[in-house]
């Protein structure tokens, strides 16, 4: 099956940029959330890293105005989903809420859609059984910023078709992006190996082994990383981080306890680049 029209299930940083690189590869895409402030700011950051590019010579004012004119918004789901042969859900990391999500995409969507989750630590399994067709649940990792991250995890389902898995990798090639297949795990490849040195980092830092600086800096030109852990914790959001370690926790075990200053962090609002605080001050940087 040729991929033509895509559903994007939540406007947050996930969901736009998700949206964004399908429309410029040429897919007719539909952004969906339930708040209509978040679709205006998704709109306006999608145009805006547009722009960006144009101005870095990766674009052209063509390709930009040919993406913004195949994407449209919604606050109806039936309106995003109904319509879709691939459907990419990216909304928070909470089981229950994905699985309501699924449920309703299950009966709204043609029996030919693909329902794709952009988890980055839970059971496609777990969401697929959920729905009248989990040979057609795949998991679709992207990462953040999705126009400039080039890998896309894939992750099978118990049922997972072939089919399913070839039409969820030739649309994430379509969209410029490298992919893994990967064996259902909680976590993954990526997030459980991100969330052990990011929560290691943090338990540093609560112990006074070095500062938020430091530590990062130390990753960065010792172990040749692009960003230090606490620096990409914050781009994450702290309050997405402890959910991923909260889940990774409870099915992995001790090692994945939370560090206690990433629950004190989200409890007092910390919660990084979005927030305008976390481990590093954003107020006066951006």
């Amino acid at each position: 099956m040729a991929v033509e029209r895509i559903a994007v299930i939540g406007a947050g940083v996930m969901g736009r940029g998700i949206a964004q690189v399908a429309a410029a590869a040429g897919f007719q895409v539909a952004l969906h959330d339930v708040a209509p402030a978040q679709l205006d700011s998704a709109l306006n950051a999608i145009r805006k890293n547009l722009d960006e590019g144009i101005a870095r010579g990766k674009l052209t004012e063509a390709d930009r105005d040919g993406a913004l004119a195949r994407l449209r918004t919604t606050t109806n789901l039936a309106d995003a989903a109904r319509d879709a042969d691939l459907v990419i859900e990216a909304v928070l990391e909470q089981m229950e809420l994905k699985v309501s999500v699924f449920q309703q995409l299950d009966a709204i969507c043609p029996p030919h859609t693909v329902l794709a989750t952009n988890t980055s630590t839970m059971s496609p399994t777990e969401i697929g059984a959920a729905t009248k067709r989990p040979e057609k649940t795949i998991a679709m990792h992207f990462f953040n910023p999705v126009h400039k991250m080039k890998l896309v995890e894939i992750i099978r389902g118990l049922d997972t078709s072939d089919e399913t898995y070839e039409i969820a990798r030739d649309t994430a090639h379509r969209m410029g992006k490298e992919t893994v297949q990967v064996n259902e795990f909680p976590g993954f490849v990526t997030s459980r190996i991100n969330c052990l040195i990011g929560n290691e980092a943090m338990k540093m830092l609560q112990e006074g082994v070095a500062s938020a600086e430091d530590i990062d800096k130390a990753i960065k030109l010792g172990l040749n990383h692009p960003m230090g852990p606490l620096e990409l914790a914050d781009l994450v959001g702290l309050d997405t981080r402890l959910r991923n370690m909260q889940y990774l926790h409870e099915k992995l075990g001790e090692l994945y306890r939370p560090a206690p200053i990433l629950e004190k962090y989200v409890k007092a609002g910390r919660l990084g680049r979005k927030s305008g605080r976390g481990f590093y001050d954003y107020t006066q940087k951006d």
